[in-house]
């Protein structure tokens, strides 16, 4: 008749506590996964940058929304969220107080220190130009050159300050006197009436070559005054000399319009550019994908808005009257780091770092089985001790409760095992120990039965 024997109750200990190890081990492994996967999602999600453009309804604020759209239908890495603002002075706020990463702004303007360039959206030229008169129209003191200018009447287009001040740098370079020259301007949207204006004897724009609002500006006053005597600006080298945010440009002949010739032969002039800041502190991968998402997609953006082709590439001279964002300027230049060079040192940390925690883990792991490895050594030695008394048993009942003995201190030795208290050599011994008793508990049950095989028997006389 067989009997189910129950389970040791420190076994059952053993296995209940096993078992709640590895559901701590599983959790844990669960939540270094998630924390893991949570760090992966909020590197790799996408980075939105706020950038200030204005007045609603320009070119300039068609031109971003058009490359925020492309970034988001791509889904790019950086992302552009337009704040659309009245012009250049909100947007400067906006950028000074922190409250948008990037803005759309002329060079020439009062830009706070935070600011670097990540690309240049177009180049301003400023184009001078005063009427001939004509058959029937108005006839205005002949203008040659801008040594004609004092004493005359200026009309400026656009509302800002910043072409006023870069009329009156010309007007100084030149040699004038600037306050003998009287200034006039006229919004955008009022070329008409500058062309009525009969106390006007000069004209100014600052735009692009291709800006509807100069050939109309012109097109307009050759029509009221006739055609236009364009002026140059012959000290536009110098300007870009003695003010950096100036460049020296030149406006090719015929650009304005080719019959009859506006200009008749190409002339010297100013330029500035009309580009896009970032804040200093805005990390330089952001802004390196940026420059080239921008770069990469301008082609793309062109199809629709033709200016977008336009977009030309910051000054990454370290002494250029606005500096280049480090992000800009490394991509760029081609020193951007790779992947692993800019976390190397991070990655190896880690290395080293996992490395201590793996060995601290091993050193706790070794204290806490601190208690089980003793009870090992407590179980090897109960075996030598068996050992030795199975020399000495004198019935088949005392080998056999032995062996119980035996056979419950190989249980409790692979439960230090399977807890990770000992290793396999320490496994190792207590099997050689347990063939040893096992030798010798088949020796001695021989001796108890009479087996002496090999030896002479004494007859009983």
């Amino acid at each position: 008749m067989s009997e189910q024997q129950s389970e040791h109750p420190g076994t059952t200990r053993r296995r209940l506590k096993r078992r709640n190890s590895s559901l701590l081990i599983l959790a844990a492994g669960i939540f270094v996964f998630a924390v893991a996967a949570g760090l992966l999602f909020y590197g790799l999600r996408p980075v939105t940058l706020k950038i200030a453009v204005g007045p609603t309804g320009s070119d300039d604020v068609k031109l971003i929304q058009a490359f925020a759209q492309a970034f988001a239908r791509d889904g790019n890495s950086v992302r552009l969220k337009p704040v659309t603002t009245q012009g250049a002075a909100e947007s400067i706020a906006l950028f000074t107080a922190n409250k948008v990463d990037l803005a759309v702004v002329r060079g020439d303007l009062s830009l706070p220190a935070s600011a670097e360039a990540v690309a240049i959206l177009r180049k301003n030229v400023v184009v001078l130009w005063a009427p001939s008169g004509g058959k029937g129209k108005p006839r205005s003191a002949k203008i040659k050159s801008i040594d004609d200018l004092p004493g005359r009447k200026v009309g400026v287009i656009g509302s800002t300050p910043a072409n006023v001040t870069l009329l009156r740098v010309i007007l100084t370079e030149s040699g004038i006197n600037p306050d003998k020259v009287a200034i006039s301007q006229f919004a955008v949207n009022k070329v008409a009436d500058l062309a009525r204006d009969p106390s006007l004897d000069a004209y100014m724009t600052v735009g692009p070559l291709d800006s509807k609002i100069t050939a109309e500006a012109i097109a307009a006053t050759a029509a009221a005054r006739g055609e236009p005597k364009f002026l140059p600006v012959d000290v536009s080298e110098a300007i870009a000399q003695k003010h950096p945010l100036y460049e020296s440009e030149e406006i090719a002949g015929s650009i304005f319009s080719s019959s009859p010739a506006r200009p008749e032969d190409k002339i010297e002039t100013v330029g500035v550019n009309h580009l896009i800041i970032a804040q200093h502190a805005l990390h330089e991968a952001t802004v390196g994908a940026l420059d080239r998402q921008l770069f990469t997609q301008r082609l793309q953006v062109a199809r629709d808005l033709p200016a977008a082709a336009k977009i030309e590439k910051p000054d990454t001279d370290k002494d250029a009257a606005l500096p280049a964002h480090q992000g800009a300027a490394a991509y760029i230049d081609g020193t951007e780091r790779t992947f692993l060079e800019k976390y190397s040192d991070y990655i190896w940390g880690g290395i080293l770092l996992v490395s201590g925690l793996g060995t601290a883990g091993a050193w706790l792991r070794h204290y806490v089985k601190r208690d089980e490895r003793e009870r090992y050594i407590t179980h090897r030695d109960g075996l030598l001790t068996l050992i030795s008394r199975v020399r000495g048993a004198e019935t088949p009942e005392e080998l056999a409760a032995m062996q119980s003995e035996a056979d419950a201190l190989l249980r409790e030795a692979l439960d230090c095992y399977d807890d990770g208290a000992i290793e396999d050599g320490d496994l190792s011994a207590i099997g050689l120990t347990l063939e040893q008793f096992h030798h010798a508990v088949s020796d001695r049950r021989a001796v108890i039965n009479g087996d002496r095989s090999g030896l002479p028997r004494i007859r009983a006389g």
